[in-house]
């Protein structure tokens, strides 16, 4: 189905009406698209479909993962979560896993950036020259 660009517009308006300081705030999610679904517009299930898109592009924008070999110390993670909020911003969602196969350092996913510091990513890296 394909989506008007008035549609597209609305959306991205309500999406952009949902963000307090740069982040969605799910109370004014869920209240757009009750209002949405209530009003019933011209193509509501079209500004409702982009608007979820925008919502969920956002959504995996602010999500960040971050892989250590050893269990993550408090300080590391205050530390990983100031740098990462200083380069993406606030309302960052971080997530640590202990991953043994990185034998030592850090890889960090953020949104689609990934940064990989893993003593098992700089083998593959040497591997991938010779």
């Amino acid at each position: 189905m394909k989506i008007s660009k008035q549609a597209r517009r609305e959306g991205k308006d309500l999406f952009n009406a949902c963000r307090v300081g740069g982040v969605l705030d799910e109370a004014k999610v869920r209240q757009a698209v009750t209002q949405v679904l209530r009003a019933k517009p011209r193509g509501y299930l079209n500004i409702v479909e982009h608007f979820k898109r925008l919502v969920k592009l956002d959504l995996d924008r602010r999500a960040a993962r971050v892989e250590n070999a050893v269990e993550t110390t408090p300080a590391q993670m205050s530390d990983i979560r100031a740098n990462l909020e200083r380069k993406y911003g606030p309302g960052l969602d971080l997530t640590f896993w202990v991953n043994p196969a990185l034998i030592g350092g850090l890889k960090i996913k953020v949104g689609s950036d990934i940064y990989d510091g893993s003593i098992s990513g700089r083998l593959a890296e040497l591997r991938d020259l010779a």
